[in-house]
């Protein structure tokens, strides 16, 4: 069946506090979900209002909660990345909950015996390499098989829905943290993706889902979380804040190479260092502060990665690194892909004139961020950091194009 739609959102006032997919749901009294048993992929995230969705759900007296299923992290959002999380059972509503980040990566067909649906409201960031967009293709195409409708709950893109960027990844490159050909930020909501991932047959067997969006109320394209009227609820321990979340695309490269990412300490993604003398952050500084990057300020850093809650055993815990610190001033104008990408290329020449030739020390994970193995040849090539940025400007547009079937929502303002 084609994709539906869902509690489609009357026209408001711009100033309304948006509702997301699981509040109109609930504001129908799960009328669309009377009379079925219920699986719902879910997290910590997964809130209507002050209550949890599953606790909703349960009380709900129309309506069986059956089996809940949980992303990275884990359903209460505590564990960290990578951290492999085990099947449990919900004290509070007694379901079971099933880890899709665990022994398997997708709800099996035992585990979807006997419901009648299964729901997707989990919030995504806006990146390509989040995992939380990968859990939802292969619990679409699960969904698939089993001739189970699937239904997502809509949630906004924190970054709004105007700003794509970055790679397209190319298919060999394909892993857990980048499924999908789409630029590193593509632009879309978590509903919308759905759609674009069963219109482009992104995954086989999702043409034939029973496809439904219970759209967001009063958010447009050019939306971005704090014009949403909605506290940050941190959707993994290392974006505690949506600055850092909007930041993530970019600064996420960082994981590929020999430095610190800023797991471990209160700035992950906002703060990078290495075990290099405070001289060399401060030429790292002054080479990003000469780029003008458009909505950032750049700051030396000096920190000490500890092991805490969502970071155990940062990478060189217990060292004194020195590096730099992203601010942003202005959050319409800032590109976190182009100022992690400039940032990349700065410390990677630093770490050249320092005689570090192992700097891209995990060349194969970078290779999946980006989404292709270009960006390793061009730095190892020298490339700029304009010539970088333009070798995939094309993709992007082409993507823009393709994805306009999948749109839901209008856009007050010019997309970047």
């Amino acid at each position: 069946m084609a994709a539906g739609l869902v509690g489609c959102a009357p026209d408001e006032e711009e100033s309304a506090p948006v509702r997301v997919g699981a509040e109109v749901l609930a504001e129908n009294d799960f009328a669309s979900l009377s009379g079925q048993r219920v699986g719902l992929i879910a997290n910590h995230t997964t809130r209507v209002d002050t209550s949890h969705l599953a606790d909703r759900l349960a009380a709900a007296p129309t309506v069986e909660l059956g089996a809940l299923f949980s992303p990275e992290h884990g359903f209460r959002g505590t564990a960290g990345a990578g951290e492999k999380v085990g099947n449990a059972r919900d004290p509070r509503t007694g379901a079971p909950v099933y880890s899709l980040y665990g022994d398997t990566r997708r709800p099996t067909p035992e585990m979807l015996e006997g419901l009648d649906v299964l729901v997707f409201d989990v919030q995504d960031v806006g990146a390509r390499f989040y995992t939380y967009i990968t859990t939802m293709g292969l619990s679409m195409q699960a969904a698939a098989e089993a001739d189970l409708p699937f239904v997502v709950l809509d949630r906004p893109n924190p970054l709004g829905g105007t700003y794509t960027d970055g790679f397209v990844l190319e298919p060999p490159h394909a892993s857990y943290v980048g499924r999908y050909p789409i630029p590193i930020t593509h632009g879309l909501t978590i509903g919308e993706l759905a759609r674009y991932i069963q219109s482009e047959q992104l995954l086989a067997g999702v043409g034939a889902l029973d496809l439904s969006v219970v759209e967001l109320k009063n958010w447009s394209r050019d939306t971005q979380w704090p014009d949403t009227g909605r506290d940050w609820r941190p959707p993994s321990p290392n974006l505690p804040t949506w600055e850092t979340a909007l930041l993530y695309p970019g600064m996420c490269f960082f994981e590929g190479v020999r430095v610190s990412e800023g797991r471990g300490t209160e700035r992950p993604f906002r703060q990078i260092g290495a075990p290099w003398p405070p001289a060399a952050a401060q030429r790292v500084v002054d080479t990003l502060r000469a780029r003008d990057l458009a909505g950032v300020a750049v700051d030396t850093a000096a920190f000490t990665p500890r092991s805490m809650p969502g970071a155990p055993a940062p990478r060189f815990e217990g060292e004194q690194l020195y590096g730099f610190e992203v601010r942003v001033t202005d959050r319409r104008a800032v590109e976190p892909v182009k100022v992690g990408l400039h940032a990349l290329h700065a410390m990677h020449e630093r770490a050249q004139v320092r005689g570090d030739t192992a700097f891209v020390s995990r060349p194969e994970h970078l290779t999946r961020l980006a989404g292709t193995d270009r960006l390793v040849t061009q730095l190892r090539a020298g490339a700029s950091p304009e010539a970088i940025i333009a070798s995939w400007t094309k993709g992007v547009k082409d993507f823009r194009d393709r994805r306009a079937s999948a749109l839901l929502y209008e856009a007050e303002t010019e997309p970047r």
